[in-house]
């Protein structure tokens, strides 16, 4: 076990001290801009957000202690610290933020040491009180890049400037005789300086106001090229360290045995044995919300046992005697929300989108086509599960996890105890995965809730188990699609209609009426390309937790639409292709008025689209068994498609034959990175296509181990080829784009290989159930 202290820039491994568990206030800094500068006793150059000037007098006084919100640190000889502000979660902003940076700084990279910084949040005398230090910390929506890029360039520029000021200085020459190679200004005559050798000038001067000019692109070194996650040798060397290994002195290991039921009660509990068994220090309930109240902290009631070490903790787990009441919920089944999305599409419900006439549209046609499809409630299942360390003292809060929302661990933890923000402090460690699970933070909350009850550190540990019982589910649903078809064979009106389980589950600030919003998104393709559109939402009442899994609802959405779109061409003898193509017709930028927008470019889409089906050859003659499939969609701000060859054989087994992924995120910061996160999510999106259900008994989650709940094997894994559009559009993010059109692409190929159409997922037996039956 690893015992933890904040360094300068962090979590790093020291002996832990009292003072180790909140920030020396004079090193808190307001955000009046990015940068300002001060040298340091050892003569590093610090470049940081604004520093109060008690700040620059201590740093001059003393050796550097331990000093949180920098961003750039060059030290004498050369060697350069770049802050990481985003949480990593595997996406590899750790990465491709400080690549930002370096570049406009025109750092030699391989001189660069980035290091992860801590949550930070200041206070404003303006609405809502506090303001980001670095700028937005958070990931999820793929939003790290587009948030980082116009910001973080000025970073890096405003640094690079003021070491050509100093330089300048030196020599007596004007700034624009001057220019800069990586690590060194230069002169006209040919000498240089390294930036190290300008540290002690540098810091002596002001940081410039307003924006300074950036590198031409063609210029760039570090943008643009592959570059390898800076700390991939701690990973693969088992090095790096997760929220898991994280366990600072004296923190007694939590665990929890929480409430199975969909909104029950602890009836009673006997701690009897388990206070027997060696190690275990403390046992108690905590409480959960009560049913149908807003859910703000922790997701359940439970009874917790505080014990030395994991295993003491989990064998008295074992050893309690709980009584639990049943809760609402407890008729809920996999089936019986089946039959509730049945009768609900009988009816009327939530008009999201209604352009034109689609009834008249609907009359008039010459050939009605119409499909549902089904898709089940799914787990995040990180690799790594819930864990979080939390510290609760009278007047401050220590916080080390593994989160995408660093911000809301520090918002509940303030809710929980009343301690003022400024006072708690938030560490985050690279995620094991995230998903969309980590958005929310009922599992710090319960740390803070455990630290708090016990007077004493807490380290809090879920099982495999409590993560796969108890998510923040992606939502179920049933997709009922129709599509009006003319004397001709064009499509002249489209209805989607889904009756799913809102992600907005008791939310207090949402409206009834507005519960459909993260269930469909009005301008999704084909939206404003045909003249009878309607998207209408009908609500489903379930007991289970609902929250954002990958892509939120384009993973739901893009399988059905882009499904339904092969069989209207099958079903008008229309190539799947050249329908969608002729469907977005010319390029065209359409407004779209959710999360990416404010536009979305057809051109782009239709260019992603064409590319994969280049690649993998689409019109070529195969044999028997053997289709292509391909699918498109526009995710995040990202335009993304994928084309699959599969070969189906007469037992109804399936072989992914070639696997093409096409994306377009605009300029692109790390290559090597993109091509990562298209290739992680397409496994991603096979593996729940395949496999993936969490499915719903009397009440309660089934599945709650691999065992029941399989990921997609090595051995079922194809080759991802990813092709990547170059694009000068300023950057979007990735991380969520290349899961959509997996699924949809497979099912299509599926069909062309065998003639068996999936609508509803996951796969699992279906294809060699339909086999059979051919046969």
């Amino acid at each position: 076990m690893t015992a933890w202290h904040r360094d300068e820039w962090g979590l790093a491994e020291h002996a832990p001290s009292e003072h180790s568990l909140s920030t020396d206030e004079q090193w808190r800094v307001s955000r009046r801009g990015f940068l300002n500068v001060s040298l340091s006793a050892s003569g590093a150059l610090l470049l940081s957000a604004a520093v109060p000037l008690t700040a620059l007098r201590a740093v001059a006084a003393v050796p550097p202690p331990t000093i949180i919100g920098l961003f750039i640190r060059i030290e004498r000889d050369g060697r350069t610290t770049i802050g990481a502000r985003c949480p990593e979660i595997g996406q590899g902003v750790k990465t491709s933020l400080p690549m930002i940076i370096a570049e406009e700084l025109d750092a030699d990279w391989s001189k660069v040491e980035v290091r992860q910084l801590h949550l930070g949040l200041d206070k404003t005398d303006a609405s809502p009180g506090l303001k980001w230090r670095f700028g937005p910390q958070g990931a999820g929506g793929s939003t790290s890049i587009p948030n980082a890029w116009a910001d973080l360039r000025q970073v890096g520029a405003k640094a690079r400037h003021l070491l050509l000021q100093a330089a300048a200085k030196q020599w007596n020459v004007e700034l624009k005789q001057l220019r800069t190679e990586p690590g060194y200004v230069l002169h006209p005559d040919g000498s240089r300086l390294s930036y190290g050798e300008l540290t002690s000038v540098a810091a002596t001067l002001p940081a410039p106001e307003g924006e300074v000019e950036l590198k031409d692109p063609a210029t760039w070194h570090i943008l643009g090229k592959p570059k390898r996650v800076v700390d991939a040798e701690e990973i693969v060397t088992g090095r790096a360290q997760y929220g898991i290994d994280v366990y600072p002195s004296g923190a007694l290991t939590a665990v929890i045995a929480r409430c199975p039921h969909f909104d029950g009660e602890l009836q009673s509990f006997d701690a009897t044995e388990t206070l027997k068994i060696p190690g275990v220090q403390q046992v108690f309930a905590i409480e959960g919300p009560k049913a149908g109240e807003p859910i703000t902290a922790n997701l359940a009631p439970g009874v917790a046992v505080l014990a030395v070490d994991t295993w003491s903790a989990l064998k008295g787990r074992q050893a309690l005697k709980i009584e639990w009441t049943r809760g609402p919920w407890t008729k809920e089944s996999s089936a019986e929300l089946d039959a509730q999305c049945a009768r609900l599409l009988q009816g009327k419900g939530i008009m999201a989108r209604d352009d034109g006439d689609f009834d008249a549209a609907a009359k008039a046609a010459k050939t009605m086509i119409t499909a549902t499809y089904r898709q089940p409630y799914v787990s995040h299942c990180p690799l790594e599960p819930q864990n979080a360390f939390a510290r609760v003292q009278a007047d401050k809060v220590w916080i080390i996890a593994p989160m995408q929302q660093p911000a809301g661990a520090q918002r509940i933890a303030h809710q929980l105890t009343g301690i003022d923000r400024q006072s708690i402090q938030v560490d985050m460690t690279r995620v094991g995965g995230g998903f969309g699970r980590r958005l929310s933070n009922d599992f710090v909350a319960e740390a803070v809730l455990l630290s708090k009850q016990s007077g004493k550190p807490v380290k809090l540990l879920w099982t495999r188990e409590d993560d796969m019982r108890h998510d923040f589910f992606r939502p179920f649903g049933h997709h009922q699609m129709i599509a009006s078809v003319d004397e001709q064979g064009e499509v002249t009106g489209w209805a989607h209609r889904l009756a799913s389980a809102s992600k907005y589950y008791r939310r207090p600030d949402v409206k009834p009426e507005d519960m459909w919003q993260p269930e469909l998104y009005p301008d999704d393709f084909p939206a404003q390309l045909l003249p009878n559109v309607r998207m209408e939402w009908f609500g489903v009442e379930s007991g289970m937790t609902r929250g954002s899994w990958r892509a939120p609802a384009h993973t739901a959405n893009a399988f059905v639409v882009q499904s339904f779109i092969d069989e209207v061409a099958h079903a008008t003898g229309a190539d799947p292709l050249a329908l969608r193509l002729k469907l977005l017709g010319d390029p065209k930028q359409l407004s779209y008025s959710n999360h990416g927008g404010p536009i979305f470019d057809t051109g782009r889409l239709a260019a992603v689209l064409k590319l994969a089906a280049d690649t993998i050859g689409w019109g070529r003659r195969l044999p028997k068994g053997r289709g292509l499939g391909i699918a498109c969609h526009f995710t995040f701000g990202g335009y993304a498609a994928h084309a699959l060859d599969v070969s189906v054989s007469d037992d109804g087994n399936y072989r992914i034959e070639r696997c093409v992924c096409a994306v377009d995120v605009g300029r692109v910061i790390n290559p090597l990175g993109l091509e990562a996160q298209m290739m992680g999510g397409t496994i991603d999106g096979l593996s729940t296509a395949q496999h993936l259900e969490i499915s719903i008994k009397d009440g309660q989650v089934v599945e709650g181990n691999f065992d029941t709940y399989p990921l997609l094997r090595m051995k079922e894994a194809p080759d991802v080829e990813v092709k990547i559009v170059d694009s000068q559009a300023d950057p979007a993010g990735a991380g969520e784009m290349g899961i959509p059109t997996l699924a949809p692409a497979l099912c299509n190929a599926i069909f062309a290989a065998s003639g068996v159409r999936i609508r509803n997922l996951p796969i699992r037996q279906q294809l060699r159930e339909a086999m059979r039956k051919l046969a």
